[in-house]
Parts: structure tokens; C-alpha cells; sequence
């Protein structure tokens, strides 16, 4: 009877530590998969969004930026930007000077000399489509 006992009672033993084990099986997976999910709604909102979810992150693309002196300044909060550079002729291969004029919204308060960092931005007036940014060396007196 007592042998009986026993062999009932490691049975019993035996089920219960293999119904632990299932359990912890199991909470292991629904951790794993709550992870994957987190990790997926995460990805997907980054998606959605076009970046991280932080809204300091945002990138945006790449403004064209040009560097030119300050041929005309009497207009109010508009300069005329001079961008010089050089380009290799493509018949004769000797470099030639390239200029173009760039009309500039001007809060900086840039003077005629001065040389001066302009970024492309939305359109301002009928041919203003830059914006100074940075004066970067003040014209010499």
C-alpha cells in the first residue's frame, strides 16, 4: 500500500514539474512575441512617419546651398548675391568663369562685399527663391 503511495505521488511529481515546464515554455514564447510585435509596430510607424518616431530626429533632404558676394543691397530684406565658378570647356579644356545673379531674402542685414552662405527655400516674391543664412566674412571698408 505504501509502495502504492509513492508511486502515486512521483506520477504526480512528474505531471506537475512537466506542467511547469509547459507553462514556462510557453510564457517564454508569448515574451518573444510580444518583443516581435513591439519591434514590428515600432518599424512601421518609423515607416509611416519617413524617420524615427522622435520628433528631434526628422531628416529632411539635402537644400541646395550656394556661396557668392553681395553685388546689390538696395532693395529692403532682398541682396543680390553673386555666385562666380569655374567650368571646363568642354572643346578647349581650359576653365572659364561662370557667374549668376540670385535675388535672397536678407535678415541678416548683409552689406554690398560681403560674402555670404545662401540656402534654396520656398518662393518668396516673383524671382526670390533663396534665403541668406550666414554671412561668412564681412566686406573690408
Amino acid at each position: 500500500m505504501a509502495k502504492k503511495k509513492t508511486e502515486e505521488q512521483e506520477s504526480q511529481a512528474e505531471e506537475t514539474s512537466i506542467v511547469d515546464q509547459v507553462v514556462e515554455t510557453v510564457a517564454d514564447a508569448a515574451g518573444v512575441v510580444a518583443d516581435v510585435v513591439t519591434s514590428g509596430a515600432a518599424a512601421i510607424a518609423d515607416a509611416v512617419t519617413g524617420g524615427s518616431s522622435d520628433a528631434s530626429k526628422k531628416k529632411f533632404g539635402k537644400r541646395a546651398e550656394k556661396i557668392g558676394v553681395v553685388a546689390s543691397d538696395k532693395m529692403t530684406k532682398t541682396v543680390v548675391v553673386r555666385v562666380d565658378r569655374l567650368i571646363k570647356h568642354p572643346t578647349y579644356r581650359k576653365y572659364v568663369r561662370k557667374r549668376k545673379k540670385f535675388m535672397a531674402h536678407d535678415e541678416m542685414g548683409a552689406k554690398i562685399g560681403d560674402k555670404v552662405r545662401i540656402v534654396e527655400t520656398r518662393p518668396m516674391s516673383a524671382r526670390k527663391r533663396w534665403r541668406v543664412v550666414e554671412i561668412i566674412q564681412k566686406a573690408e571698408l
